[in-house]
């Protein structure tokens, strides 16, 4: 795969205190991608500007605009001359050299139609925060397809575009990105490459520092949306089996890391599962609820207005 195979897309909003590390991390890469693309929801803190110093292009959309798929569609429509998309958060900061090179090399084999990799903690994150990077990027290896639903259920749709890329054919012949959902365009596009036929890659090789220390709040929105998402795409549900057993070995799992790394976490860890638990259930019966609560509880809030 040559360089001019290969742009990038980043969606940005007021990105300026990520800016340098982000800038820096993708301008030392071995695999030099032949655009980078940063479509910027008209940052208030000099973001596209900086963009554009380093080299970068930079779309504009309004805050208004964003969509979670629909942002990356537009991007992946751009992109028209790249037979490789790799897609990054503006805090996804690419750790070596050659996070683009090794996540790049999965699409070698022509049935792999998207690849995300590893996901490391950021420097001084909390064990919750470490512990949850750890148990969801293992340093081993994994492709999965249609037949792998039989063993993994659900896990066997988990990709992260945070730091993923998709094979442009692939993503095109599935319709791309939906723009009528919350948040979760990744696991939709996945979950819809696996029933055509395609297949999917974790590539460990391939690393970024990204995560996040979220509030009780924030955890309680997030699985709202998840829950949202899961509602009004029931087909994941009814084809891929639920993430519930998932979920448990989540919770024993965060339970034996915590004893390990710091026991004082393990009251909070609780009550962020709780959290998680309620905003997932509301989430779910979210028909019943009136739009000024859904947008209350969401985290993606400009989905409901």
């Amino acid at each position: 795969m040559t360089r001019e195979d290969v742009e990038v897309i980043i969606p940005t909003y007021n990105a300026a205190r990520y800016w340098k590390a982000l800038s820096a991390g993708i301008r030392s890469q071995t695999l030099e991608p032949a655009r980078v693309i940063i479509i910027d929801s008209s940052s208030k803190d000099g973001t596209a500007e900086m963009a554009r110093q380093d080299g970068f292009e930079v779309l504009k959309i309004s805050p208004q605009d964003f969509n979670h798929g629909g942002t990356r569609q537009m991007g992946a429509e751009y992109a028209v001359n790249a037979d490789i998309l790799i897609y990054l958060t503006q805090d996804a900061i690419p750790y070596g050299t050659d996070a683009f090179a090794n996540l790049v090399k999965a699409f070698e084999d022509p049935e792999i139609g998207a690849a995300y990799g590893r996901q490391l903690p950021r420097e001084n994150a909390s064990p919750i925060e470490a512990h949850a990077r750890h148990f969801s990027y293992s340093a081993l290896p994994v492709v999965r397809s249609w037949e792998a639903r039989r063993t993994l259920g659900f896990k066997s749709i988990f990709f992260s575009d945070a730091f993923g890329a998709y094979r442009r054919e692939a993503l095109m012949s599935i319709g791309g990105f939906s723009s009528d959902i919350i948040f979760g365009e990744d696991t939709l596009a996945v979950a819809k490459m696996h029933r055509a036929g395609w297949k999917t890659a974790y590539v460990p090789e391939a690393k970024v520092l990204h995560s996040h220390d979220y509030s009780v709040g924030e955890e309680f929105r997030r699985y709202f949306d998840i829950g949202v998402l899961h509602a009004r795409e029931s087909w994941l549900n009814e084809q891929f089996g639920t993430a519930s057993g998932e979920g448990r070995r989540f919770v024993i799992s965060e339970l034996k890391y915590l004893l390990r790394h710091g026991p004082h976490h393990i009251p909070a860890a609780m009550t962020r599962t709780l959290a998680k638990y309620l905003g997932y259930k509301i989430g779910r019966r979210e028909s019943r609820l009136a739009p000024r609560l859904k947008h209350r509880l969401g985290m993606n809030k400009q989905f409901w207005s």
